[in-house]
């Protein structure tokens, strides 16, 4: 069992990691457009590819609360740092772990969570991003083997992934299917040009009669759709952390500037307008903290936490990018300027509102469950 003071010495390491390892090439990840192959090494040593899962498949065994707060800590100094390694373990390898066979997760997990093989999580398509049901890539069972044929969009890490949890639909349904990079006919598309996360590559990826291994099915044929959701819970929990650990960086940042920056002869923490925001700042950290870890232990129970994490996802991919607007007006016009991180802050938590869902996606899921319940909150 994690005790607390697993995860306390779980985020002291990170966060030395974090400030020896990354904080300093930060910004180079970000012009560079690139995370350097060492420092992916690096992470796979300490252990933060696979923190969430159990020990006998070669993770940390902390759990989401782990995973939570070594993303947190991550984030602090960079978000396509933390971009990579959500994409890798919360989604990509997530999708494995809780739909696939012991033998499909014994084969995979070991060579994933050690970050020997990088992960990504192919769900997203041209016609079917919001609405994720929508796939048209197909999967046709011929001589022993699924035969893939179509295109996924906006794939995170594909840029640099090995192994894909890539979901297509068959005769029955939606279906799951381990993918590696290797096999034929298998292209990857050049990177994308970004606004923010420029670190972390994104790229489609076409199938064109691709020939994946019969075992290589994620669980039971049609049922890949419910494989997906549930990876998703624990994906948007995982963004959850991300926007935490941003907004609590920006805060430390901001309060530190205006502790020093003076006006009107007097810093201008001094002031009413200064402190007014500082507080919102604050208030708003506070909440998401709260629900991200709540809805963390909720689902290492292993309880459904669906409207949850949708909630933990839209509060505070929102919240953090307004965080992020209130300290780059507290740095004014050195916060716009590239010679400080704000602004690189600034443009990577704009894609916490689509990563995983948008925040309407999670506003639907939300009110579902709301009205399904006749308006009465259920803890």
């Amino acid at each position: 069992m994690v005790t607390k003071n697993d995860l306390e010495m779980l985020r002291s390491m990170v966060r030395d990691f974090t400030d020896n390892e990354i904080r300093p090439i930060a910004s180079q990840i970000d012009k560079k457009e690139n995370i350097p192959k060492q420092l992916i090494k690096k992470i796979g040593e300490v252990g933060l590819f696979g923190t969430a899962f159990p020990e006998e498949y070669g993770g940390g065994g902390f759990g989401e609360v782990g995973f939570c707060i070594a993303q947190e800590e991550v984030t602090r100094a960079c978000g396509s740092t933390a971009a990579l390694i959500g994409a890798h373990q919360s989604i990509g390898a997530n999708a494995v772990y809780i739909g696939g066979s012991e033998e499909l997760k014994k084969k995979y997990l070991p060579q994933i969570t050690s970050g020997k093989k990088i992960a990504a999580f192919a769900l997203t398509e041209a016609e079917a991003g919001s609405d994720a049901f929508d796939l048209q890539t197909t999967a046709k069972y011929k001589n022993g083997k699924w035969i893939l044929n179509g295109e996924k969009i906006w794939i995170t890490n594909a840029g640099i992934a090995d192994i894909f949890s890539v979901f297509a639909r068959t005769d029955k349904g939606i279906t799951g299917f381990v993918v590696e990079r290797n096999l034929p006919r298998l292209n990857i598309g050049p990177n994308e040009k970004k606004l923010g996360i420029r670190g972390s590559t994104t790229n489609s990826i076409h199938f064109d009669n691709v020939e994946v291994p019969e075992e290589n099915m994620i669980g039971i044929n049609g049922r890949g759709f419910i494989t997906a959701m549930k990876t998703l819970d624990s994906g948007r929990i995982g963004i959850g952390a991300c926007s935490l650990g941003a907004a609590k960086e920006l805060l430390e940042m901001s309060v530190n500037y205006a502790s020093e920056r003076k006006q009107f002869k007097q810093p201008i923490i001094k002031f009413q307008a200064i402190q007014f925001m500082i507080a919102e700042m604050t208030s708003k950290i506070y909440a998401m903290e709260s629900i991200l870890y709540r809805t963390a232990e909720k689902y290492d129970e292993g309880k459904n936490v669906t409207q949850e994490s949708a909630i933990v996802k839209l509060f505070c991919s929102e919240g953090v990018s307004e965080i992020a607007d209130m300290a780059l007006q507290i740095h004014g016009g050195m916060g716009f300027s590239a010679e400080l991180p704000i602004e690189r802050f600034y443009r990577d938590a704009r894609i916490l509102r689509i990563f995983e869902g948008t925040s309407e996606i999670q506003k639907l899921i939300i009110s579902r469950k709301s009205i399904k319940n006749k308006g009465k909150w259920k803890l």
